[in-house]
């Protein structure tokens, strides 16, 4: 401790020597600063140089004196106190970054003066430091459009290639500012008041950051637990990738239901069948999707994630249609009910616009990141993975996934009340069977009401139409442009339908698309943000075109106006105000 209670550490990571310094005092800093870059500390130059660097020293030991406090007393403060010490801190990050913008002026003179021709000038652009200070007050994230960073000296750089200095970002297959942005935002959204214990990796697509999590875990003939209500993709990849003999060859197995039971009869069972493998080491991890894809389903995560716990199984948690509007499984206030990694396709609802193509992973601090040299640095998924396999976000997919985000509550609760309404009218017609937990009939519905904000359904459901013949069933399904997209996707602004079992989970056998209640003649629908009338008015009269020459009187058993004006009223209403009452308490 220096005079002043400043501590000397702190001030020694300013250092351009911080790993070989022999200081003990602030002004030996300053000296030993002085010295490395060749600056005589008697000259006029030399003593301003010392005055500068002196202070900032001290103000590195204030600021760690003022984050250990924060650490310590934040949560006992009141909304008053906080909101006071958080503008005083936005301000004195204003004005430290005046002091860097006012120094500007003799930098730039001290690079222009270096007398280099105008060809070098021209190479090298202009110098980055210089001019983009301000950048940090832009009101959006910055797009940082660049491969590489300038470091700013040897024992730094060689720090932040141990994962011990986070400002040097290296480069941006690694480490890019604006994707780190959109990391930290998903955190603060997903795990609340538990952030501080979380991080994210941004990966270039949702099956990348799936890949990116099972490749982190999995290891040679390790056995997996799978949901049987998970996305097409994933499906494949577990099967035909990890499961193959000359990959990891790893074990499999499925199960169908919400709940823990049903996961426990299946891990009972491939307790017999992989004795071996677990008798020798090998682990057991879960992979579940909730709200599941295609049918919108709900599993009850807290319920299988302590079950899985109990039993020594890390849960993998694919969250991409319920989005942190609908769930926070992240936030169960019992650890051992939360999953161990979460995946988003930020492509969906999270950005909404169908316009990126993007991914994130969020696990505990502990399992994504520690730096190099450091206990179980070796397993973490930076180390594991994210750093050596090339799956990075660029800047301009995670600005759009940010810019998206903005309006993400405001999108999915117009969603899921489209959810309602449709499913509703689809489920009034005796030839439409209908798998959406938002009607009270569905045997999800109990769980839906229970796990979801509001006891709102996912945007996202299933509809078959068995009950005609297939060629019908296709035309009919050809006619619903334009007002039900044509799309491949799910989570846009826009309605979009689709036949998973041609399309999305077309990988599945046809033994487990019949377990999944996937037939040639199901749609899955992703509600979007139009009108409901349009939708509903539209679908009449595909019905009337497509079906009713071969099914005289089809559409005819679909609800009549005044019925869908009654239904589409009431939803809004009741749905709006349990939302507003939502937010006032």
């Amino acid at each position: 401790m220096l005079d002043g209670g400043i501590e000397l550490e702190p001030a020694r990571g300013l250092s351009p020597v911080r790993n070989s310094s022999k200081a003990g005092s602030i002004d030996e800093l300053v000296n030993e600063q002085l010295a490395h870059f060749q600056i005589n500390p008697d000259s006029e130059l030399g003593c301003g140089l010392a005055k500068v660097a002196q202070n900032l020293y001290l103000c590195q030991g204030g600021i760690d004196e003022v984050w250990k406090m924060a650490q310590a007393s934040m949560r006992e403060l009141d909304r008053s106190d906080r909101i006071a010490l958080f503008n005083a801190k936005k301000f004195i990050s204003f004005q430290i970054a005046k002091i860097l913008d006012n120094f500007q002026n003799s930098f730039r003179k001290s690079y222009q003066e270096l007398g280099e021709s105008g060809a070098t000038h021209a190479a090298r652009c202009t110098y980055p430091i210089i001019d983009n200070v301000t950048a940090l007050f832009s009101a959006t994230p910055v797009i940082a459009r660049t491969a590489t960073y300038t470091f700013a000296c040897a024992e730094w750089i060689a720090d932040a290639f141990q994962g011990k200095e986070f400002m040097l970002q290296i480069y941006s297959r690694l480490l890019n500012p604006t994707s780190i942005s959109l990391a930290n935002h998903i955190v603060d959204l997903e795990c609340g008041p538990y952030a501080g214990e979380y991080m994210a990796w941004n990966y270039n697509s949702g099956m990348a950051a799936i890949d990116g999590t099972l490749s982190h875990v999995l290891g040679h003939e390790d056995v997996m637990i799978a949901s049987r209500n998970i996305y097409g993709g994933a499906h494949q990849l577990i099967h035909d990738w990890f499961a193959k003999p000359s990959n990891l060859n790893i074990g499999v197995e499925q199960y169908d239901g919400f709940g823990a039971e049903d996961f426990m009869a299946c891990w009972r069972e491939a307790k017999t069948k992989y004795a071996d493998r677990l008798a020798n080491g090998k682990q057991a991890y879960l992979y579940i999707e909730s709200p599941c894809n295609p049918h919108g389903y709900v599993l009850d995560v807290p319920a299988l994630c302590k079950a899985a716990h109990a039993e020594g199984i890390r849960v993998i948690i694919d969250a991409t249609v319920g989005t942190p509007v609908l769930q926070q499984p992240m936030q169960h206030p019992d650890p051992e009910c939360r999953p161990d990694f979460m995946i988003h396709s930020y492509t969906k609802d999270l950005t909404g616009t169908g316009s990126v193509i993007a991914g994130g992973v969020i696990a505990r601090n502990e399992d994504m990141f520690i730096p190099k040299g450091m206990p179980g640095w070796e397993n973490t998924m930076f180390w594991n993975v994210y750093y050596i396999k090339g799956a990075f976000l660029s800047a301009d997919s995670a600005y759009e996934v940010l810019q998206g985000m903005r309006t993400l509550n405001l999108r999915m609760i117009n969603k899921c009340i489209n959810t309602e309404i449709l499913a509703k009218y689809f489920g009034a017609h005796p030839g439409i069977r209908v798998n959406c937990n938002a009607l009270p009939e569905s045997p999800n519905f109990e769980l839906k009401e229970k796990l979801l904000s509001h006891g709102l359904p996912a945007p996202l459901f299933t509809f078959d139409m068995g009950s005609i013949p297939k060629d019908c069933f296709q035309r009919f399904f050809d006619s619903l442009e334009p007002a039900y997209s044509h799309q491949i996707s799910l989570g846009q602004t826009n309605t979009i339908v689709s036949c998973p079992g041609l399309t999305t989970h077309s990988e599945l056998s046809e033994e487990d698309q019949k377990k999944g209640h996937i037939y040639p003649t199901t749609v899955r629908i992703s509600l979007g943000c139009e009108n409901p009338k349009d939708l509903i008015t539209h679908f009449a009269a595909a019905a009337k075109l497509a079906i009713d020459p071969v099914v005289p009187g089809f559409s005819d058993q679909l609800m009549k106006e005044e019925d869908v004006d009654r239904l589409i009223k009431e939803t809004y209403m009741k749905r709006h105000e349990l939302y507003v009452d939502s937010l006032l308490s």
